[in-house]
């Protein structure tokens, strides 16, 4: 009977997205190209349901938009008011599009091909390089990049530095993306799970008082944070993907939640199998609806991000998707 109950409820909701995304396609559609000059005077959008933040990781539009201009074109056409901004849109508004952020030489075709000294010595070469413009770009190009979001109506709530704390980044550096994180209004920058990141960028948090959100893909267990990952820092916090969690698990995310909701930073929201398929909304087993009326009773303020990993259905795009999922919180919150 249960069952029967909550298919017959998640159809209902399945209706209202359709209608609700519908519009959302057709306006990004129109929406003009650049949306400097236009965002001010439109309606600003507003993507906190009964008290719940809802947003979007950037990686939701990849293959779509990857300018910051684009980006917050996609934002507004999905009517969402929050944001977790990955780092490429950010470098390419600052001016710093390309160039080598660690790893080994590429182009050749040949794996076992050695590498030799004058390719090792260029690679780190371009590596300072690129180090240089980062630390040259001024604080100021940040905060324009936040006052366009802001004018529009959208708030960076997060910026994603995948590569902050890696061994080949120096800690002026690491001082650098803090401080650019602040300059965008973030109050956090996220990146992927790992002990040894923790232990060298808490002091660094601390100092900033902007926290880092580990984020988890299926490796996370009910007792991962249970050891020292959290103790090295203050500012130390998770970035839960609840979708990812019930896959490696086959566990509710809700457990966890209320374990660990004064250090969550964020969610990412998705909708998976405990097999560990991604689905549209509303045809997983994720307990979006529960997780979502459990913020909004325990009015915890950290915000809920969609990130859209299913596969896209012939003739949609990663915009109009979105906007489904947004419209599918709006309606779970009704």
């Amino acid at each position: 009977m249960k069952y029967l109950e909550r298919t017959k409820e998640r159809q209902m909701i399945s209706r209202r997205e359709l209608l609700g995304s519908a519009a959302a396609a057709a306006a990004f559609t129109m929406a003009p190209h650049h949306v400097l000059g236009t965002a001010g005077a439109a309606a600003k959008p507003n993507s906190v349901f009964d008290g719940v933040r809802i947003g979007t990781i950037t990686y939701s539009f990849r293959g779509v938009e990857s300018t910051a201009e684009g980006t917050l074109k996609a934002l507004l056409a999905c009517g969402l008011s929050e944001v977790e901004l990955m780092s490429g849109p950010v470098d390419h508004y600052v001016g710093l599009s390309g160039g080598a952020r660690g790893g080994g030489p590429r182009g050749g075709k040949d794996k076992g091909a050695r590498v030799t000294e004058e390719q090792r010595a260029a690679l780190r070469q371009q590596q300072e390089d690129q180090r240089q413009r980062r630390l040259s770009v001024p604080m100021e190009k940040y905060q324009a990049l936040r006052k366009m979001y802001n004018d529009a109506g959208v708030n960076i709530h997060i910026v994603k530095y995948d590569s902050i704390g890696a061994e080949s980044m120096t800690d002026e550096e690491i001082d650098n993306c803090f401080r650019a994180a602040r300059a965008l209004g973030a109050t956090a920058i996220t990146r992927e799970l790992s002990d040894p990141i923790a232990k060298r960028l808490g002091p660094f948090a601390d100092k900033h008082k902007i926290w880092i959100g580990f984020h988890n893909h299926t490796q996370l267990t009910p007792t991962t944070y249970d050891g020292d990952i959290l103790s090295h820092g203050q500012y130390l916090g998770i970035n839960f993907d609840a979708g990812h969690y019930l896959a490696g698990t086959g566990q509710s995310p809700l457990a966890f939640m209320e374990k660990y909701h004064k250090r969550i930073v964020s969610l990412h929201l998705k909708d998976r199998t405990k097999a560990g398929g991604n689905l549209p909304w509303g045809e997983g087993e994720t307990p979006l609806k529960e997780i979502l009326h459990l913020m909004r009773q325990k009015k915890w303020t950290f915000p809920a991000d969609i990130e859209l990993e299913y596969r896209i259905p012939e003739g949609s795009n990663a915009v109009a998707e979105v906007a489904k999922c947004v419209q599918y919180c709006k309606n779970a919150l009704a």
